[in-house]
């Protein structure tokens, strides 16, 4: 029973980590540009990320540190101070991308104005945040968070030829629009790579007082709740591919997203989309929030622990508190959830190199791991991830003013 709570860890980071507002959306118009070409890009950041989330549960059962905590006290506040000022405007940036979405999916279903409910959305994710515990979060959103597979489900109804797909697995140049086809490979792969995603996985660990003998279920986690992720993400990118490509729609609203499953699906498909986006952004909106006062409590020594009473980590409370009301303003004041998101998922990949790197040498060093430090695959994953993140970083913003919607 452990081991399953365990692996409803990974799953929840699956969906509101990995499967989130930011996946949907450059998923969605991955598919319906450029139809199956960027199956490889999913392929790939899947593969990635279930590789250092499994580091990052290591450190966490092994050291009992967290991400955060283990770079700070490893490398020191003044080369902590970089990332931490980053993640702070690049979380808040995500937050209102993931209340967004979810304001965006009650529009679908209500046909009320998105607007109107960036601050009730803010509002339920807080109180939430206020109110529930670490496990009732973690469990809710692993069990509620099954309707995404409805994308799968919509995917397999619309019959994709299996060449067409096994073809997009294999990396290969654009035909056409080449800025916008590297910027949203960029965009995806910020997506599946979030900064937020690492530290929480490895605090959700700590949250549980993971040990050693939990390294398997750790590997369980991280590969069943990352592919499960991987997988719904694929599954938006077909159902695009095969409905909206070749009715030359783009994808620029979520409105055009939501035909994806409606073609195949008919009303019920329609009410799916909204349901799914809403889950995945909800569950997403509050990893990103508990990410923020995790790295800032661990960053300066305050208590935390989404266990405790507000009263006795009142910084830590304080600040998801503070950035929920800030990105709730964002969307109220109406600025376009689909286009913050993109934005958002680019400025990922110039955040992420900070990360990766000291996890590189965190994750060899025997005084943290003692007997678990990484062997010569994961070092040659972790480095290629690391590589490529520094790599992403440069070319994000010139792709971003060239290539970005």
């Amino acid at each position: 029973m452990k081991g399953a709570l365990k692996i409803a860890l990974g799953v929840v980071t699956g969906i509101g980590g990995f499967l989130d507002a930011g996946t949907i959306a450059t998923s969605a118009q991955a598919g319906a540009r450029f139809n199956f070409r960027l199956l490889w890009v999913i392929a790939l950041g899947t593969f990635c990320i279930i590789f250092v989330t499994e580091m990052l549960g290591r450190l966490a059962a092994v050291s009992h540190h967290t991400l955060a905590d283990a770079i700070r006290e490893r490398f020191g506040i003044r080369y902590y101070i970089i990332p931490l000022v980053a993640e702070l405007g690049l979380d808040v940036l995500v937050l209102a991308a993931e209340l967004g979405g979810i304001a965006m999916a009650i529009k679908l279903l209500t046909g009320i104005g998105f607007a109107w409910w960036g601050l009730p959305v803010g509002f339920a994710v807080w109180l939430l945040l206020w109110r529930g515990r670490f496990g009732t979060i973690e469990n809710g959103v692993a069990i509620v968070g099954m309707i995404t597979l409805s994308f799968v489900a919509a995917a397999w109804k619309l019959h994709p030829a299996p060449h067409d797909m096994v073809a997009g697995l294999v990396p290969s140049l654009p035909d056409h629009k080449p800025a916008q086809y590297w910027f949203l490979a960029v965009s995806m792969l910020g997506s599946l790579l979030s900064p937020y995603v690492l530290n929480f996985y490895s605090a959700g660990g700590v949250e549980e007082k993971w040990k050693p003998e939990d390294l398997t279920p750790n590997k369980l986690a991280a590969g069943i709740g990352m592919t499960f992720g991987g997988a719904v993400g694929a599954a938006v990118l077909i159902c695009c591919a095969m409905t909206l490509f070749p009715r030359g729609i783009p994808a620029e609203t979520y409105d055009q997203m939501q035909l994806s499953m409606s073609l195949p699906l008919g009303r019920a498909g329609a009410v799916l989309f909204a349901l799914s986006l809403a889950i995945a952004c909800f569950g997403a909106a509050m990893q990103v929030a508990l990410n923020l006062s995790y790295t800032f409590a661990q960053a300066f020594g305050w208590n935390w622990s989404e266990d405790l009473e507000p009263c006795d980590d009142a910084r830590f409370a304080a600040t998801y508190t503070l950035i929920t009301i800030a990105a709730s303003l964002i969307v109220a004041i109406g600025i376009d959830p689909l286009k913050v998101t993109l934005l958002a998922m680019a400025f990922n990949v110039v955040v992420m190199p900070f990360l990766v790197l000291p996890l590189l040498f965190l994750m060899n060093d025997e005084d943290y791991l003692g007997p678990y430090t990484n062997g010569w695959v994961s070092n040659v994953v972790v480095s290629f991830v690391t590589v490529m993140g520094f790599v992403l970083a440069i070319v994000a913003i010139p792709l971003q003013i060239f290539g970005g919607s």
